[in-house]
């Protein structure tokens, strides 16, 4: 199994302490969480995109391309680019430029975005969200991969014997697709033989499981090999400590900030209490021996390989944050990577050399379940 960090770079009101940082001094902890995630081991870092309050994350390229400058290992991950806001020449511009800088680092999650501000923002209706995302990301798929590309567009201009330069480092990127709440996301997934990367973060496990499953039966619909799908799955939030009774009292003010931010928002909660949060949430609080078992519950209805965490305090102090991230490293991830195998490719490889068991990518319950969808 696989971890990376996530910072969606909310820049709001600490739920603790009620103290707001700056700007810049926002982007520094982005910066210095990404750099903590490498030199803790953490297998990815990934930065978000979003165009409006309280998210400052609208240049998620700008902030990577300064993150790999100060890492050398880590692989950069967004989480996720709003494609179905952006036109997909000038994102793979962009993106094609990051992947230079890096090293060959970047992997994309790919996503609609969420939010009515910025879909007004970019004159996006909920009515054409899914298919400006499918067409940004078949466009930007081909540019990837063709050195000139000829298509007619619905929603921008159409492309002649189009020329899009740098041309890649990797060829080609690995392209992820953020999945919440829609079947869209899943099916354009499975249709190009993509993973999927379930948000698993707002409500209990069941429609994300729903979904994933649904996935997987796309997946094979389209003809690609089950064993060789791959999904990865979010966390609502992280606290490890040596006893659950610990995690608990160290967690307790950060779910009464949030909790108390909800209220104010007019927000009605999933999870009305610290117990139902922890209990039927996917966020990883307690001991590490809960967090195996939770993590390996999830496993068997997700399948999934890859695993991610909050990359930033978010009430904690950075110290109890910093511990808890060590206590993640030393104590959990072991055990899991042990346990649960990495997606069904070589990590650490090109794309375009992939390597590993892919047999290894599900758990043996779930493949003839796929081999006769």
């Amino acid at each position: 199994m696989r971890f990376l960090t996530i910072s969606l770079i909310v820049h709001a009101p600490d739920p603790t302490t009620g103290a707001q940082v700056p700007t810049n001094e926002r982007f520094r902890q982005v910066v210095d969480a990404a750099v903590l995630a490498e030199e803790l081991g953490f297998d990815g870092f990934g930065v978000g995109e979003r165009h409006e309050r309280p998210f400052i994350s609208s240049s998620p390229t700008v902030v990577l391309s300064h993150i790999a400058a100060k890492t050398s290992r880590i692989k950069l991950f967004t989480a996720v680019t709003t494609l179905s806001l952006l036109d997909p020449v000038r994102a793979y511009e962009d993106y094609a430029t990051l992947d230079h800088l890096s090293g060959g680092r970047l992997e994309l999650i790919i996503g609609k975005g969420n939010g009515s501000a910025q879909r007004e923002l970019f004159h996006v209706t909920p009515e054409d969200q899914w298919e400006r995302n499918a067409e940004s990301y078949e466009l930007f798929r081909r540019i990837w991969r063709e050195d000139k590309v000829t298509a007619a567009a619905k929603f921008r201009p159409p492309l002649t014997d189009a020329e899009v330069w740098p041309r890649p480092f990797q060829q080609p990127i690995r392209v992820w697709h953020g999945s919440a709440t829609s079947e869209e996301s899943v099916d354009l997934a499975a249709r190009y033989g993509d993973p999927l990367f379930s948000a698993n973060v707002t409500n209990p496990i069941e429609p994300y499981a729903e979904l994933i499953r649904y996935y997987r039966e796309r997946w094979v619909f389209h003809g690609h090999d089950p064993a060789k799908a791959a999904v990865g799955a979010g966390t609502a939030g992280f606290y490890a400590a040596a006893t659950s009774q610990e995690a608990l009292r160290g967690y307790a003010p950060v779910f009464a900030g949030h909790l108390a931010m909800s209220k104010r928002l007019g927000i009605e909660p999933v999870f009305p209490t610290l117990e139902d949060f922890v209990t039927r949430s996917s966020a990883l609080i307690g001991s590490p021996q809960q967090i195996l078992e939770k993590v390996h519950r999830y496993h068997e209805q997700f399948g999934h390989t890859v695993l991610h965490l909050q990359a930033e305090p978010s009430g904690l102090t950075p110290a109890e944050h910093r511990a808890s991230l060590e206590r993640f490293q030393t104590e959990i991830a072991p055990v899991l990577r042990r346990e649960i195998p990495d997606p069904p490719w070589d990590w650490d490889a090109r794309p375009d050399g992939a390597a590993g068991d892919p047999d290894a990518a599900w758990p043996p319950h779930l493949i003839p379940t796929l081999q006769g969808a």
